[in-house]
Order: structure tokens, then C-alpha cells, then sequence
């Protein structure tokens, strides 16, 4: 091969593969608006209705060298959860043409939630006037937010809150029904069924939590504190 064409070559190799990754963007762009669409239909099925939903799209990895592709088919992989950060893999289905890649989407849902209307401090009992309806990022909290304050009224607060922040089950301290020695009735239901006893606690009944309970005839049962002096075991 002469010098002038061997120059030649390596100005359009160097030409083509300076615009593989402006392709990469050019499909970028063309599909953002359709995997929106796709992951805001997505998330809204699978959400409450009346929440709010807006999606973010990331972009590709710009090393990425893809083929033009006529027929892009967006999906949801295997296992993945539109909620906070996420992914929506595309592919293409042209004949002749086959890649998969990932493109990263954040799902923010929002909707209303208690906050705190100024800093709260720990071991704070909450009121009513602690606390404001607001809306609020669901995806981007630790855990599911309280929607009514009358969920938290009268609880106390496990750490303390700034304000603005959300108020979540996590940050109440856990409500003791009953103390260990205390005599607490014993329920179990099911279809068409219901079973009642009593017994003796054999811990403080924490709420949620599992406790043992002696009953009046010496059998050690296991349940869980839901009310007041109250057992729920599992048959």
C-alpha cells in the first residue's frame, strides 16, 4: 500500500470512529422520550393510584458502540424495580442487527406524607401541631412514610427529626402493650374460625415484636404484641 492511500485509510478509520459515539448519542436522544414513556406507564401500574410519577434518563455509556438500530424495543429486566434509581434495558430487533444495553432511569413517585413542621428532638411525644401533610419523594426515603398524623400522635421519637423531614415508622419507638408478668389474652383466627385464650406474658410485649406467653395450662406459646395486653399467634 503507497504512503498517500495508506494516509488516506487512517483518516477514515479515524473519521468513523470519531463518529461512533455521536451514533450512541444520536440513539440517546431518539429514544429518551419513548423509555420515559415506557418506565412513567410502568411505574404508574404499579403504584397507588393518585401518586405522582416523574422519570429522569440517564444517559448511555459513551463507550458504547452501537449499530443503527430501526427497531428498538424497550424492557423491564428480570427483577428490577421501578422505584428511586433504576435501569430499562433496550435491544434491537432489526435483522441482522443484535445489542442489549442498559439505560440508567431514576423514578421519583410522589405523594403526601407527614413531616415535621420544626426539629424534633429524641424522645419528643409527637402532636398533631409537630406535624404537617406534605409532598414528598417516596422512592427516596428509607421507608415507607406516614400519610395521617394520627399514625404517630402520642408516639415517641426513636431520633430526632429536622424539619421538613419526613416522619416514618422507623423513627417511632416501638409501643410496649404490656409488661413481662402481665396477663394478656391469646387470639388466633383464620377462615371461618377464631380461638381465644389467656395466659402470662413471659417478656414485655413490644409492639410487633415476639413474645412468649405461658398459658393456664403450662404450654409456652409464641405470638405477637398488636394491642393492649393483646397476642396474636400463628396455628
Amino acid at each position: 500500500m503507497s504512503k498517500p492511500v495508506f494516509l488516506r485509510w487512517i483518516l477514515l478509520c479515524a473519521v468513523a470512529l470519531a463518529a461512533l459515539p455521536a451514533r450512541a448519542q444520536t440513539i440517546e436522544l431518539q429514544l429518551a422520550q419513548q423509555v420515559r414513556q415506557f418506565a412513567l406507564d410502568a411505574s404508574r401500574s404499579a403504584s397507588a393510584p393518585g401518586l405522582r410519577v416523574n422519570v429522569r434518563v440517564g444517559r448511555l455509556d459513551p463507550r458504547l458502540r452501537l449499530a443503527p438500530c430501526t427497531a428498538v424495543q424497550p424492557y423491564l429486566p428480570s427483577g428490577t424495580r421501578l422505584w428511586g434509581a433504576s435501569r430499562i434495558g433496550l435491544r434491537c430487533a432489526d435483522a441482522g442487527t443484535r445489542w442489549n444495553v442498559f439505560l440508567p432511569i431514576t423514578v421519583e413517585i410522589f405523594g403526601p406524607a407527614q413531616v415535621a413542621d420544626a426539629p424534633l428532638p429524641a424522645g419528643h411525644v409527637l402532636a398533631a401541631s409537630d406535624m404537617r401533610s406534605a409532598e414528598v419523594n417516596l422512592a427516596a426515603t428509607r421507608a415507607m412514610p406516614l400519610v395521617r398524623a394520627e399514625q404517630a400522635i402520642g408516639r415517641s421519637l426513636a431520633r430526632p427529626l429536622a424539619a421538613g423531614s419526613t416522619v416514618q415508622s422507623t423513627d417511632l419507638r416501638a409501643r410496649q402493650w404490656f409488661a413481662a408478668g402481665d396477663s394478656v389474652r391469646l387470639v388466633a383466627a383464620g377462615s371461618g374460625w377464631h380461638i381465644h385464650g389467656e395466659g402470662q406474658a413471659m417478656a414485655p410485649g413490644l409492639e410487633g415484636q415476639s413474645v412468649r406467653v405461658r398459658t393456664d395450662s403450662g404450654r409456652i406459646v409464641s405470638g405477637v404484641a398488636v394491642a393492649e395486653r393483646l397476642v396474636e399467634v400463628a396455628l
